[in-house]
């Protein structure tokens, strides 16, 4: 695979991605500041995303991870979320944020939440990378947003395509399956 000859459709370039870090990062430190804040990442895919975004948190910041599945190696989701590994913390008196790379169809969020909050966590929200309206199948909004994006099937920064292409510092489009 060599990655430097495809041609893909750039929906947020390494520049944009960085800007809207710390647009994120200054609004999270404000709206955090006299909390105390857990972030917690999905993984696989918000592992990039949420490690630039607490980087760019200045107040005290306590991170862990779970890890779901929905997608396995599919282009779309299953419909059907697990937590494969969960925290052991207790949450009573954090103010949890909940990472992720992507909400398209709401359900992965919308079941970590609802999972979290059984933790007796002081409140919970998300911050979502991207976000994809067009596909939502539950009714949940992301309460803080990196960036809108049309319904495609999108790569990099995190996100992949059969385990791979996480590594890309962009967020492309695949145009052409067949060419990855």
């Amino acid at each position: 695979m060599d990655i430097e000859k495809k041609v893909w459709e750039v929906l947020c370039s390494e520049e944009s991605i960085k800007g809207r870090l710390n647009e994120l990062g200054t609004q999270l430190t404000q709206d955090y500041k006299e909390k105390k804040l857990y972030v917690i990442s999905l993984l696989k895919g918000s592992f990039i995303f949420a490690a630039d975004l607490v980087r760019e948190i200045k107040t005290p910041v306590k991170v862990n991870f779970i890890t779901t599945s929905s997608y396995g190696h599919s282009l779309e989701s299953t419909g059907s979320v697990k937590i494969v590994a969960d925290i052991e913390d207790d949450l009573t008196g954090y103010d949890v944020l909940v990472v992720d790379d992507i909400t398209d169809s709401g359900l992965t969020m919308k079941y970590v939440i609802d999972h979290l909050k059984k933790k007796n966590a002081a409140s919970v929200k998300s911050c979502v990378l991207l976000d994809k309206p067009e596909r939502r199948q539950v009714k949940i909004e992301p309460d803080y947003v990196g960036f809108t994006i049309p319904d495609k099937f999108v790569v990099g920064y995190g996100l992949n395509y059969g385990d791979y292409y996480r590594n890309i510092p962009y967020v492309f489009a695949v145009t052409d399956q067949d060419r990855i």
